[in-house]
């Protein structure tokens, strides 16, 4: 039976996803997975629960918000590929020493279109000694209207993520934080429902082979060997860019080397949540992930795809 596996949105830190196409890693794994976009981020749960896909793939965030809302949702992560945050604050002037203190007297346009940035940015202020209330945000536009608002010194530093930065570090813009620098911060599982699993044990298990194989691959060679391999995912991004994108993020850490959610990343992610008032349970790891498949595959240790 063909797998349906829903995409998030479109976005260069996912490239892990697309390598999984585009190298065969699930035909490697004798499984047909067919790739359907989600109508929006916050109804990608929504599809897999009402059974529209088998299998999606998004943030813990959205999983601890509905199983904080009905604790019997029955949704669950399985196998995680991003395992630090992919966003970055780009200034408009040099900031090598940056201090999180520094945004207490900017103007800081913060991404609107998925929660998860802000939460977790939210998080770093307070764990500053910060109140997140105090900080001068500009009002709501996409990241494409940040970058032009930072270009016309509408504000003095914004929250995004690549390829907007790679762009802006081209030409106006400078780091001045890359937030996978925190560390473990468990951001993309492969989420499924907990019935799926125990109806489809075998196809869980080879989606979860077919992703630590494209891991290991990932893990050997250079970012612009993988940015030759998803090109045709990113059409309007050149390949030079594409390739300075691919080999920042995994020069940062920013995809797991195996499968296995980190504990330590989805702890932090849920304080994050539970600081910013976005949730009131605090879960327990195994509330939200089932590792045995990962830690299988783990195991048995198969080839790269």
């Amino acid at each position: 039976m063909p797998v349906t596996l829903i995409e998030n949105f479109r976005a260069v830190f996912y490239s892990p996803f697309y390598a999984a196409f585009a190298l065969g890693a699930y035909e490697a794994e004798n499984i047909e997975v067919i790739l359907k976009p989600s109508p929006a981020a916050d109804q990608t749960l929504k599809t897999v629960v009402s059974g529209t896909g088998q299998v999606s793939w998004g943030g813990p965030m959205r999983l601890m918000r509905a199983l904080d809302e009905a604790p019997d949702a029955g949704i669950v992560a399985f196998c995680e590929v991003v395992c630090r945050d992919p966003f970055y604050l780009i200034g408009r002037e040099p900031n090598p020493a940056f201090r999180m203190s520094d945004l207490q007297d900017k103007r800081l346009a913060t991404v609107t279109e998925v929660a998860t940035p802000w939460y977790c940015l939210q998080h770093d202020l307070r764990l500053a000694g910060i109140d997140p209330a105090a900080i001068r945000r500009t009002p709501e536009r996409t990241m494409p209207g940040n970058v032009a608002a930072l270009r016309a010194g509408e504000v003095d530093v914004i929250q995004v993520f690549e390829p907007y930065a790679r762009n802006l570090l081209d030409d106006t813009g400078h780091l001045w934080y890359a937030a996978a620098a925190r560390g473990p911060a468990a951001y993309t599982t492969l989420n499924t429902t907990r019935d799926f699993i125990a109806r489809n044990p075998d196809t869980v298990l080879r989606m979860t082979r077919a992703m630590y194989r494209t891991e290991k691959w990932i893990a050997t060679h250079e970012g612009r060997e993988l940015a030759e391999a998803i090109a045709s995912y990113f059409p309007d991004v050149p390949l030079r860019t594409l390739a300075a994108c691919c080999a920042d993020y995994k020069a940062r850490g920013l995809w797991n080397t195996t499968p296995v959610p980190l504990r330590a990343g989805l702890e932090w992610l849920r304080d994050a949540m539970l600081s910013a008032g976005a949730i009131k349970t605090k879960f327990n790891y195994e509330d939200v992930v089932d590792a045995r498949f990962a830690e299988q595959v783990v195991r048995e240790d198969p080839p790269a795809v």
